[in-house]
């Protein structure tokens, strides 16, 4: 196929998705959409929930397999809307909609791509295309739930909005609730340990801390309180602070070592939520960094997390679209990034070498 006419028909496939709600776990009405289009472009989908995969035609099982995966779910719209959300609507070479940035323009960027390749006979490794559900909440329900189904896999492009740019590294998540409990007593009186102040400290040394390990690539241990929540009425001391912190990790500590860092530090207690999210890292020596740095594209490391963090081998995060266009109001991708997104992703799997 021409890449024009990929690119006109990933755009077109674009517009559909936006109008099919597909919020996490909610995805299933886009998924069959997706599913039946596929069907008709004859590329054989498989489909485990909400998730679809395909390889291409001339699969060999003695060659290397490159994943291709996206995420086919979005965040609920912001406050803030000027545009109605589900819907596309195109503006010269602008498209808003919600879902459209991160990362339906990658979803429909990374297929084009793979469609481009469908047929090819001669490729040196195979494609695997995989659209996922479930990103956006890291749930158990996403790409993680199929991966024993899709085989054994060399390395993985994950599409999210990077400017087209190579993130190489991502942060690591940890989430840890938290709670400073002291003792009730009547606001009047000297009655009583307040919670609040308990916390206060709390968050004043986590705000203080700085972790010794420092990345090149991902930079420091970064430590967000994102919530607090305390008291029930005016005159009573609080006997409990709870507050929620965010904790975004580099290579150099595991999400449980951090938390038990953390946990020393403080005197709240401190319950994280799931370990799961550890920061992810590829080398520069890979063939497939070595390739989009010949071609003249920046590496970095991502402060976001993404399907990367779940998936156990060796991946880029590459896509169109920009991450700080992500879930605000009036999302919104430009036509030429989807058409340079698939040329790109072409240029770097044409001349790539294992």
């Amino acid at each position: 196929m021409m890449i024009d006419q990929i690119a006109s028909e990933s755009v077109d496939l674009l517009k559909e998705m936006i109008g099919i709600p597909s919020l996490s776990r909610e995805e299933k009405e886009v998924a069959d959409y997706l599913e039946e289009t596929f069907s008709i472009w004859g590329l054989n989908p498989s489909r485990i929930g909400n998730n679809l995969w395909m390889r291409n035609k001339e699969w060999s099982d003695d060659k290397p397999v490159i994943l291709l995966n996206s995420h086919i779910d979005t965040v609920r719209p912001a406050r803030g809307w000027t545009y109605e959300p589900f819907t596309a609507t195109v503006e010269e070479q602008r498209i808003t909609g919600l879902g459209s940035n991160d990362a339906g323009a990658s979803v429909v960027s990374l297929l084009g791509t793979f469609r481009y390749f469908y047929e090819a006979i001669n490729l040196p490794y195979n494609l695997l295309f995989c659209a996922s559900a479930e990103e956006e909440i890291s749930g158990d329900n996403g790409v993680a739930s199929i991966l024993d189904r899709l085989g054994r896999i060399d390395v993985a492009i994950v599409g999210e909005p990077t400017q087209m740019q190579i993130a190489i590294a991502e942060k690591g998540l940890i989430v840890l609730d938290c709670e400073a409990k002291g003792r009730s007593g009547h606001a009047a009186r000297n009655e009583g340990e307040n919670a609040i102040y308990k916390a206060i400290k709390d968050i004043q040394t986590l705000q203080a801390y700085k972790f010794p390990l420092e990345s090149a690539v991902l930079g420091p241990v970064k430590m967000t309180v994102t919530q607090i929540e305390a008291g029930q009425q005016h005159n009573v001391v609080p006997d409990s602070c709870r507050f929620v912190v965010d904790v975004r990790t580099n290579e150099y500590y595991s999400n449980e070592e951090a938390y038990q860092i953390i946990a020393g530090l403080i005197q709240s207690e401190v319950h994280p939520r799931s370990f799961r999210l550890n920061s992810s890292c590829i080398s520069t020596e890979h063939p497939l960094v070595q390739r989009g740095t010949a071609m003249g594209l920046r590496i970095y490391g991502s402060p976001t997390t993404s399907d990367q963090a779940v998936i156990p081998y060796p991946s880029i995060k590459m896509g169109p679209g920009d991450s700080a266009r992500s879930h605000t109001a009036d999302e919104y991708i430009l036509i030429d990034e989807i058409r340079e997104g698939i040329a790109t992703y072409i240029r770097l799997l044409e001349a790539l070498k294992f």
